[in-house]
């Protein structure tokens, strides 16, 4: 992907960084001055309380852990085709966390996307999404952040190729793709869809990953919602805006809310990094506020065709082929759980017929089930999700591709065969 312009060489660093989870970029070395706000004890414990929830709300954990590490450390690393980029530390050591950042200096990155030297960061830090949260917010959050032990580990620089290291090119990008704002209600709406509007479209900042990116690594403002591919971790994000892939047009508001707080309904279950927001994130959030997001997600305007990512193709008769191989597959290993009539037993073994995941036009995910298996996150409400196992060591390429074939060709579903040369693809693909 090469570009001579100076607007797109900025922006190019942050294709694949552009779908990931929040991730707080540092923008330099040199941190100065502050403290937290004095408060009396109450009061900053009511505001430290409200700044883990809305941390939670915005998923922080997910990009600023490292498994097994200490919590907000940082260290995670994000392959690029550019160069490798490392989470920062974001705990309050003063030498190499956020320890004298001010609250000014948090709100900053948060909403211009600037650090605490006036440096730019990078968007894989979703300041495009966080620019809507408010002041008060954004203190809460750092008050909490404020409130954690320190961990005295640096946050390890990124090691990216030239020009792709220079942050001062990230202007052009933002010229062209970043507009800051807090987030204004719509006074035509409820109170409810405007909450969940703030939660969605800011800390929750679901876009990122259900709305494809141009060459620029930009979202695709005419295609917000209408589902993407998340380059580094191998999923598609499917279609909210079309039921034909997830478009939510046709649930009831009961089964959004309950596939967000509990990753399982009576339409289906979520995997995958979507299966991580909830383990994380969503399964704290209050029942007003998951009531609030499903309303918001259910009002989003449904279109009649889903776009239509790259898909590898089958001839008409090998794909009969497949037809008729996956369908002995599908009775030894899948009928046992999800039924001879694709119907499954919900919530805890979902229905793979009129199922959209299944047949939508990329066979990205349900190939990956197959190959990887996986489980739904462990919630409160589902402490003990029934899982899926993983048959990438029993079943060859051809035979995965002809099982996916049959479950997204039978029971009145309408999607179309799989190549095996795709599965041969995502076999070898990072596991997350």
């Amino acid at each position: 992907m090469k570009r001579k312009s100076l607007f797109a060489l900025s922006a190019v660093v942050v294709v694949a960084a552009a779908a990931l989870v929040p991730v707080l970029w540092s923008g330099g070395d040199n941190l100065h001055n502050g403290t937290a706000v004095a408060a009396t004890p109450a009061d900053q414990a009511a505001l430290v309380k409200k700044g883990e929830y809305l941390a939670r709300a915005g998923d922080c954990i997910a990009c600023h852990t490292v498994r097994g590490g200490k919590q907000f450390a940082g260290g995670l690393p994000m392959a690029t085709p550019f160069g490798t980029m490392f989470t920062p530390n974001i705990t309050p050591d003063d030498q190499y966390g956020i320890g004298k950042w001010t609250q000014d200096d948090f709100y900053r990155a948060m909403h211009t996307g600037r650090s605490k030297d006036g440096s730019l960061l990078y968007p894989g830090f979703p300041f495009t999404s966080y620019t809507k949260v408010t002041r008060a917010d954004s203190d809460a959050i750092y008050a909490y952040l404020r409130s954690i032990p320190p961990v005295a580990v640096p946050s390890r620089p990124h090691e990216l190729k030239f020009p792709f290291n220079q942050r001062n090119m990230l202007i052009g990008w933002r010229t062209l793709f970043f507009r800051e704002g807090e987030y204004k209600p719509d006074p035509t709406k409820s109170v409810e869809w405007n909450r969940g509007a703030y939660l969605i479209e800011g800390l929750g900042h679901c876009g990122m990953c259900h709305t494809s990116i141009n060459a620029m690594g930009a979202p695709v403002s005419s295609a917000a919602f209408a589902g993407g591919l998340i380059p580094l971790q191998n999923w598609y994000a499917p279609s909210l805006t079309s039921n034909k892939e997830a478009g939510l047009g046709d649930w009831e508001t009961k089964d959004i809310a309950d596939l967000l707080k509990t990753g399982v309904s009576n339409r289906g279950a979520v995997f995958g990094p979507m299966a991580e927001v909830v383990h994380n994130s969503l399964q704290y959030m209050t029942d007003a506020d998951i009531n609030a997001m499903a309303t918001y997600l259910k009002t989003i305007p449904q279109k009649s065709e889903a776009p239509e990512p790259m898909q590898l193709e089958t001839s008409e008769k090998f794909g009969g082929e497949l037809l008729k191989q996956g369908q002995k597959i599908y009775a030894d290993n899948c009928a046992k759980c999800h039924a001879d009539n694709g119907l499954g037993m919900p919530p805890a073994f979902p229905p793979l017929a009129n199922n959209q995941s299944i047949q939508m036009p990329s066979a990205v995910n349900p190939i990956r089930m197959v190959l990887n298996g996986g489980y739904p996150p462990s919630t409160e409400a589902n402490p003990h999700p029934y899982g899926m196992p993983p048959f990438a060591q029993s079943l060859s390429n051809q035979e995965v591709a002809a099982v996916v074939t049959y479950i997204r060709m039978s029971w009145g579903n309408h999607g179309t065969a799989v190549s095996p040369q795709q599965v041969a693809d995502l076999r070898s693909a990072p596991l997350d």
